[in-house]
């Protein structure tokens, strides 16, 4: 190595620029585990459900993601190892930089679509302007992110990109302010389907304290990205944290997608205990209240279930007038 290249290379500050994205690159991929560990217990929970939407938008996030942790360490192996010390290409910017832009563009507004499908649903009967404003939003958005797609393409050397910076500001601020209506519309829209029982209530409230923390996860990672970029522009530390960016869009969906099932097991609990103390003689005249009840169990699952999942009816048949003697083990409800 000559002398004249080893006086340049102090001049990179390697630790707070290359350094920095491979510290980014290292946390994605334990983002990308936990992402396969939701896609894992979303298909698990509905192996017997047949092919369906939610499962098609699951696994094409899930190849979107993984092509970005794939774009995003080819980068660093670029830089930090097939071309290191070599001054000319720490300097120039590499295809798998620009095209995992991209990825992260398709990622962060499918899962806003994503998020707005969810909207449409359970707005009907509620609401009809609120999603349809949320709608014009997730759409304009798209434009924000075709301009930082043609902005990057611009840019050949990392110096170019202090010259887009306001591109990088626009397309951070338009996801927090896209995910901050998301999230308010959701916690809106739960709120307003309060029953009054406590048992439902509580499972809302549980439901909107998901979309909360997944909501404000995402944009406190998009918010530090734009503010280290306002303050530390000539580092790559801003890229770093835009690593993180759609590892936490995939993980902040499907939680919303597993909540159901994560707080299933205390639904199904308290349901189980309540039939097991009410277990003995079948009465006729008891079965109008028994489906009332069941009805209502029904109502309040559908609040937030996907399209594609089974439904599993309990009937009863009404044509014998005579009591029957039945044995219910509570074991066999909380399984099913």
């Amino acid at each position: 190595m000559s002398s004249s290249t080893q006086d340049l290379i102090p001049q990179l500050h390697l630790g707070n620029t290359f350094g920095a994205l491979f510290i980014g690159v290292t946390l994605a991929a334990i983002l990308f585990g936990l992402s396969n560990i939701q896609a894992f217990v979303y298909f698990q929970s509905h192996k017997g459900t047949g092919i369906s939407f939610h499962k098609l938008a699951v696994a094409w996030l899930w190849i979107l993601d993984a092509l970005h942790l794939f774009l995003i360490v080819h980068c660093v192996y670029y830089y930090l190892v097939a071309h290191y010390a070599d001054i000319n290409a720490l300097t120039e910017i590499v295809w798998s930089f620009k095209l995992q832009i991209v990825i992260d563009v398709m990622i962060v507004y499918g899962v806003h679509l994503l998020y707005f499908h969810r909207i449409w649903i359970i707005a009907k009967g509620r609401s009809r302007v609120l999603p349809i404003v949320v709608g014009v939003i997730v759409i304009l958005g798209s434009g924000v992110a075709i301009a930082l797609i043609w902005a990057i393409y611009q840019c050949h050397v990392f110096s170019d990109l202090v010259k887009i910076e306001w591109a990088t500001f626009m397309a951070l601020g338009t996801i927090t302010f896209v995910d901050f209506m998301i999230a308010s519309s959701l916690c809106y829209l739960l709120a307003i389907s309060r029953t009054g029982f406590s048992s439902t209530d509580s499972m809302l409230t549980k439901l909107m304290a998901y979309i909360i923390n997944t909501g404000c996860l995402t944009s406190m990672c998009s918010l530090s990205a734009m503010i280290t970029c306002a303050v530390m522009p000539h580092n790559f530390i801003f890229l770093g944290v835009e690593f993180l960016v759609a590892k936490l869009y995939v993980n902040s969906f499907l939680a919303l997608l597993n909540a159901r099932y994560y707080l299933q097991p205390a639904t199904e609990t308290n349901h189980s205990a309540e039939v097991h103390m009410h277990h003995g003689i079948y009465r006729p005249e008891l079965n109008v209240i028994a489906s009332q009840g069941e009805e209502f169990q029904g109502s309040r699952k559908s609040t937030f279930k996907h399209p594609g999942d089974d439904v599993i009816h309990l009937t009863r048949s009404a044509m014998s007038r005579r009591p029957i003697e039945v044995t219910v083990e509570t074991n066999s409800f909380s399984s099913a």
